[in-house]
């Protein structure tokens, strides 16, 4: 088989609900992630002011984060993705231990339609995000639970939202070093150079 290529553009990458997901939950994370900094950092806090406006804006835009990716699950492009990225086979162990080894030569990171550090990337995501939401909403809802695990929950959210911080701004850096990655996201068509270099094991 052979990768399926649009006459014009090359490789179909994403589908449009796939894009839409993806715009989606980064313009919700990017609300979280700049209104816990005003929360947070003082002198932003007096720049922005409307403290209680902050507050709403973060809670709700934290308990929509899921709902894109569960709107996505319509999509059978989408769901079979999810299956890719869930998968870890040998070829996913030797790309890891190339970077491990910073060894950047592509025939040293053999790749499907995404690599192993892309589908970790999407484990954590996921998982930090669904944390982020449990001890967000034990925050929220001071009434369920003890004051103990409120404690904790503002010791984890805290620090996971700092630690989400970084993992995205690392995320948000190699996309910009990569332009033929960011049109796969934009259009959802990528070069057929690209897709037998950097994923020289996906085939559709």
């Amino acid at each position: 088989m052979t990768l399926r290529a649009d006459t014009t553009a090359g490789v179909r990458r994403f589908s449009r609900t796939e894009r839409w997901v993806h715009r989606t939950t980064a313009a919700l994370m990017g609300i979280c992630l700049l209104t816990a900094a005003c929360l947070y950092v003082p002198q932003l806090a007096q720049l922005v002011g409307r403290r209680a406006l902050v507050v709403t804006l973060h809670q709700w835009a934290g308990l929509a984060l899921p709902l894109p990716v569960l709107a996505g699950l319509a999509s059978r492009a989408f769901r079979a993705d999810l299956r890719h990225l869930n998968r870890f086979g040998p070829h996913d162990r030797t790309w890891l231990r190339a970077a491990l080894h910073r060894d950047r030569r592509p025939a040293s990171r053999p790749a499907a339609k995404f690599n192993a550090g892309q589908k970790l990337y999407a484990a954590w995501i996921a998982g930090a995000t669904l944390v982020m939401l449990a001890t967000g909403l034990m925050m929220w809802f001071t009434h369920l639970t003890p004051l103990v695990w409120r404690t904790s929950a503002t010791f984890v959210h805290d620090w996971l939202a700092l630690t989400l911080g970084v993992v995205l701004a690392g995320h948000i850096g190699m996309a910009l070093a990569d332009p033929e990655a960011r049109r796969g996201m934009r259009t959802g068509e990528v070069s057929r150079e690209w897709a037998d270099r950097q994923h020289p094991l996906w085939r559709l």
